[in-house]
């Protein structure tokens, strides 16, 4: 590492929470593709986006939501949580936060992709939208009111 290098904590949740989207992408395609061969399904490239994807079964489809779920909020995530360490603030409360987040990611991708239940996906989401939340609090303050 360089001099001016340094390692933050809170860049292990960053990488533990983008190899769990790398296991949703597998789960993703290891549930669709047989379910595509099973539907005998014709892949046609001028068909709508997504039209095709809705005539498989809800259980398969739940994969493929939350991998794109992945791809929405964690991404507000992984800017926050690399600006804390570069704010040199990566350990304490917003390292505790980050932990908490991917946690409640992870149950996130579990219920939806396994049972789906609204209410409860709903607030595993509000849940970590809150530890989101106060993450950007930290880097605000770290950032811009300091």
């Amino acid at each position: 590492m360089g001099a001016c290098a340094t390692r933050s904590p809170i860049l292990g949740p960053v990488v533990v929470l983008a190899a769990w989207t790398m296991v949703m992408w597998v789960w993703l395609y290891a549930t669709r593709l047989p379910a595509i061969r099973r539907a005998a399904l014709r892949l046609e490239l001028t068909a709508p986006r997504g039209e095709q994807m809705a005539s498989l079964p809800a259980r398969v489809r739940w994969k493929a939501d939350n991998y794109n779920h992945l791809m929405e909020q964690p991404t507000v995530f992984y800017a926050v949580a690399v600006a804390l360490a570069l704010l040199e603030r990566g350990t304490g409360w917003p390292l505790g936060l980050a932990w908490a987040f991917v946690g409640l990611r992870v149950l996130h991708s579990l219920v939806q992709a396994t049972w789906n239940k609204l209410e409860v996906r709903f607030c595993v989401f509000a849940l970590s939208s809150l530890t989101l939340v106060a993450m950007i609090g930290f880097a605000l303050a770290a950032s811009v009111l300091a």
